[in-house]
Formats: C-alpha cells, sequence, structure tokens
C-alpha cells in the first residue's frame, strides 16, 4: 500500500503544499527550474511534510504549518541533490539524476539554491528555536552521511555507527518535522518531547525498512537493481550482521562492490540462512511500537491515529 493511503485526510494539506512548493523554487534561471523540476515538483511520498501536517492537526490549529512542511522537504531536496552527485547515482525517481543532465556544479548549486530558500521561509516564520532546530537538523544530516563513507574508509564496523548513520541522515529531519509543529504550537514539554521521540523512532524505522528493501526486496516492486546499498559500499544493519557471521566471504563481497555475478544473491541466502532478515525485522518493529507509544501523550484525535498507521506501515512497506 502507498503512503497515500494511510494519510487520506492530507489532500488539501498537500495541494496547497504543492502550490506553494512551485512558488517557492521559481528562478528566472533556466537550468535551477529544470532541476527543481525535476526533483522537487516531481512528487515522492513526501513523507516528511505529511508527518509535519498530522503532527500540526493533532495540536489544533498551529500557524505556518505550510512553511515548516517546506522547510523541511528543501533540507531534503538538498541533500538528495548532492548525495546523488556523492553517490554516482544513475537515477532519482525514475528520472535521470540532476548531476547528469546538467553536470556537477549545477547540481550542486541547485542544492545549494534549495537551502536559500528554505533559510528565507525560516525568516518568514520568524521563530528563532525553529532556526537553530533546522540547523541541528541540518548539521546532523550532513555528519551521517559522512560517517557513512567514514565507516567503510576505515572499516570502522559498529552497530552504533549505523544508529547515528540513520539518525542523522533519516530520522533527524523527521524528528524535525513533528517537534517543528510542536513549537509552533506552543505544545506543552511532555507533547513536544513525544512528537520529538515519535519522529526520530519512527525515522529509524524508516531508513532501516529502507535498508532492508534495497538487500532483501524486489527488484521489481523498487523500481531498480536490489543490492545498491553494497554496489555503493555502504553498510547497513541487515550486512554488519553478515559480516560479523561470514566476515571473509562477506569482506570480499564488499571488497568488489558486489560485482561479481550472483554477489547479491549470495548476500540474499546468507541473510535468510543466519536470520539476519529476521533481526532487522525485529529491529523495524521495536521502533515502530517505541514510535506508537510516544503517542500515548497526545490526546485522542484523528490525526493521533493516521501517525499511528503511518509508523505501522514500516512493518509491510515493500517499496
Amino acid at each position: 500500500m502507498s503512503v497515500k493511503d494511510f494519510t487520506q485526510s492530507l489532500d488539501s494539506f498537500l495541494i496547497a503544499f504543492e502550490e506553494r512548493l512551485r512558488q517557492v523554487v521559481k528562478s528566472d534561471v533556466e537550468f535551477v527550474q529544470l532541476i527543481e523540476e525535476d526533483l522537487v515538483t516531481a512528487g515522492g511520498k513526501r513523507v516528511r511534510p505529511r508527518l509535519a501536517f498530522l503532527a500540526s492537526s493533532a495540536l489544533g490549529e498551529v500557524p505556518h504549518t505550510v512553511e515548516l512542511a517546506l522547510a523541511v522537504e528543501l533540507i531534503h531536496s538538498a541533500a538528495l541533490l548532492h548525495d546523488d552527485l556523492i553517490d554516482d547515482a544513475e537515477t532519482r525517481r525514475g528520472k535521470e539524476a540532476a548531476f547528469r543532465k546538467y553536470g556537477n556544479a549545477v547540481s550542486v548549486l541547485a542544492g545549494d539554491y534549495l537551502l536559500s530558500r528554505q533559510m528565507a521561509l525560516l525568516a518568514q516564520i520568524g521563530n528563532m528555536e525553529l532556526v537553530a532546530m533546522c540547523a541541528q537538523a541540518a548539521r546532523m544530516l550532513s555528519e551521517g552521511e559522512v560517517l557513512q563513507f567514514q565507516m567503510v574508509a576505515l572499516a570502522d564496523y559498529s552497530l552504533e555507527n549505523y544508529e547515528r548513520i540513520i539518525h542523522g541522515k533519516t530520522a533527524s529531519l523527521m524528528q524535525l518535522a513533528c517537534e517543528g509543529a510542536a513549537v509552533l504550537g506552543g505544545a506543552p514539554n511532555v507533547v513536544r518531547e513525544a512528537l520529538a521521540q515519535f519522529g526520530a523512532r519512527y525515522g529509524q524505522a524508516f531508513q532501516m525498512r529502507d535498508d532492508y528493501l534495497d538487500l532483501m526486496g524486489s527488484s521489481e516492486v523498487l523500481g531498480k537493481p536490489a543490492g545498491g546499498d553494497v554496489r555503493e559500499g555502504k553498510v547497513t544493519r541487515i550486512t554488519l550482521r553478515l559480516l560479523e557471521t561470514y566476515p571473509g566471504e562477506v569482506e570480499d563481497i564488499f571488497k568488489r562492490h558486489g560485482a561479481q555475478k550472483g554477489d547479491i544473491e549470495r548476500l540474499r541466502e546468507l541473510a535468510v540462512q543466519s536470520g539476519a532478515d529476521q533481526d532487522v525485522i525485529q529491529a523495524i518493529a521495536q521502533r515502530v511500537e517505541q514510535a506508537i507509544a510516544t503517542l500515548r501523550a497526545l490526546p485522542y484525535s484523528a490525526s493521533r491515529d493516521e501517525l499511528e498507521a503511518l509508523a505501522k506501515r514500516e512493518l509491510v512497506r515493500v517499496s
């Protein structure tokens, strides 16, 4: 099922979001506009805006909800532009990656342009605490991405590093979307902390599910070949377990970036054989349970139910 099936009440919010997004990223520089149309306005799950809207709705009337959703999504979109270049990606959301079409410099500078638009939105909101929170999330995102490369370069494979990576690169922005709504809505500290923890735990489950599907998912459903993380040299929770259980064989596969025929299929076999696949599924279920437990601090509402449903989706998501 699509994420849209779990958040059907957001249609009007998302229409307003998409319309405002086009206005915010509009530029009279043709290459900038083409890149933004390819990436930012091309759709995607819009998970972060959905979190901002649902968190705001669960609190009642919250000012600047659309601006908060835009600010978080622009950080995410800028990071995607930069990540595709770093990862030498072929495509993004089914289309040719921006840097391949327009060149490295244009792609990086277009990402910078998005960050400049995000800063303008924060100035419009005028909440200095939210500015500080966005800066911290962007720092954690950058550190998480760099740590991912450092872990491979130094062969410093550890679950602790992996946890820090997934929190930085994914969960930090989801936490920002939820906690930002509490800040703008003037929510009590207990509610603010609950939304922050929900965003963090949900974001961790989301990234772990993505990592699991990258190796164990169906290439046809994913729309891309399985094993992309291995080919990029990225170590995830499932391959960490495999490195511990079958160090020699799995290290060899990583050294050649899964380039030999049958490498990815062999890792999938070993994951099932060792139970590494079930270890990840159990870890995802634990984060989902933790995320849902935090919602008890919020008053009952349809939006709280939708946040819970969104978290439970990570137990069954296939793409």
